[in-house]
């Protein structure tokens, strides 16, 4: 028998129910498919494509690295919700004046009153999800997560 329980030439088990990290990647893929369901689709939009209108609401102007950086989203990830985003006339684009190789985005006009429409549609699915859980539990459970955010990041 090892010293972590497991007898000599078996496999360790990993209780899913209990490991944190699958559990979170489970829950914020539930999440964010509760919010398409509820909300995006209407819009036709997909959650990339969501994450891509949240962060430049948020943060323009950005190059899509800096999206990527934000968002933790891949950059091939970034790159396809950009294009399907300026195809519909949502995204903007310029060369960046300090690096040529760099293109700066910002919502366009239609982009803008999109993220208008669809920002108070997440507040209301965040209430949603969190009604009836002690506003105390919520405090925690925000400070537990940037404390986990902070160590997975680092």
């Amino acid at each position: 028998m090892s010293t972590d329980g497991v007898a000599d030439g078996e496999a360790p088990e990993l209780n899913l129910q209990s490991y944190l990290p699958y559990r979170m990647a489970v829950l914020s893929e539930v999440v964010a498919q509760g919010l398409a369901r509820q909300h995006l689709d209407r819009f036709n939009l997909a959650i990339p494509e969501w994450r891509v209108l949240a962060t430049l609401g948020a943060f323009s102007p950005l190059t899509a690295k800096a999206i990527g950086q934000h968002s933790r989203m891949h950059k091939t990830k970034v790159s396809r919700a950009v294009t399907a985003l300026e195809a519909r006339g949502l995204v903007r684009g310029e060369v960046s004046p300090h690096d040529r190789r760099e293109i700066n985005l910002w919502l366009s006009d239609d982009g803008q009153e999109l993220y208008r429409q669809i920002v108070p549609l997440a507040h209301a699915y965040q209430a949603e999800i969190v009604a009836g859980i002690d506003p105390q539990d919520l405090e925690t459970m925000t400070r537990t997560m940037e404390i986990i955010f902070q160590r997975a990041d680092a």
